[in-house]
């Protein structure tokens, strides 16, 4: 539960961490295209934050359901945020594999 719900805040830091950084960069080159690009990937990236923290929430009760959830996000977010997403990922995947093992 403890490595889903760090894996999730560090994750919406991620990526508004990027949204922050790349986006401005962006628009301050003028590439509206890159801008749009790079909003939209971190909007996922803070859905799928959202996501990681609801299911690292409910493994207490549903271990399956809230380790599929925090799996979900740990590779949504590599295809989101790519490397930026590395320490969300490792700390989503070792949660979610975690509570797949409990009872």
């Amino acid at each position: 539960m403890v490595l889903g719900i760090l894996g999730g805040a560090f994750g919406i830091i991620s990526a508004l961490g990027t949204a922050t950084i790349f986006g401005g960069f962006f628009k301050a080159f003028g590439e509206s295209a890159m801008v749009e690009e790079v909003y939209s990937r971190c909007a996922g990236g803070l859905l799928l934050g959202i996501i990681a923290i609801v299911g690292a929430i409910s493994v207490n009760k549903w271990n399956r359901i809230g380790g599929g959830l925090m799996l979900l996000s740990a590779i949504g977010g590599l295809f989101a945020l790519g490397l930026l997403w590395g320490l969300p990922f490792v700390l989503l995947l070792a949660g979610g594999l975690l509570a797949f093992r409990s009872k």
